[in-house]
């Protein structure tokens, strides 16, 4: 997945600006599938315009430039559909509250407790989005992502409260290393 079927996914949902498809991206349904910025989207939007993928026309607005406005083209949207269809990339995973956790040992209890409750915060926070995503559209793929989404937050926010303590000990040095000395270097 890339920034071009990004930007070709939100233009089949509807016409939209270059301005709308990056707050999109960046705050809303589709902001968990592909990491766009400014300086990716206008060049692909100008890629998908060259390759007739997209057209773009000029909205006038009272008192400001005028806006541009993607729509997707029949080529695009077949385009959007044989990127769909090619077998997906691995998803990505990568926690920098995790590696707070596999060095928890060099943390005072207090430092590691004030990142465990951030993090528990921050899961609350993101599940909080994903029902409001949820709960402002009627289409179903978004609905189920947003379940998706859910279920895999809540696991997370679940583990992490069942089993905070435990981390939490490892900080202090309450907690006994059971691993063996090969494994231990494995994950180092």
């Amino acid at each position: 997945m890339n920034v071009r079927t990004l930007c070709l996914a939100i233009l089949q949902a509807g016409d939209t600006t270059g301005y709308d498809i990056k707050k999109m991206s960046v705050e809303g349904k589709y902001s968990y599938f592909v990491d766009a910025s400014f300086g990716s989207i206008y060049p692909a939007l100008a890629r998908l315009e060259a390759d007739g993928l997209v057209t773009v026309r000029e909205e006038a607005q009272s008192g400001k430039p005028a806006r541009k406005v993607y729509s997707i083209t029949d080529a695009g949207r077949e385009a959007l559909i044989r990127e769909l269809t090619d077998d997906p990339e691995p998803d990505v995973f990568r926690s920098p509250f995790l590696l707070v956790a596999m060095n928890a040992e060099l943390l005072s209890r207090g430092q590691l407790v004030r990142v465990i409750e951030a993090r528990i915060a921050e899961i609350r926070g993101e599940l909080d989005h994903l029902a409001s995503i949820a709960a402002g559209t009627d289409h179903a793929g978004a609905h189920w992502i947003c379940r998706y989404g859910q279920n895999c937050m809540k696991a997370s926010l679940d583990f992490l409260e069942a089993n905070r303590a435990e981390l939490e000990a490892m900080a202090s040095g309450e907690a006994e290393d059971t691993a063996q000395p090969a494994a231990r270097a494995a994950v180092r």
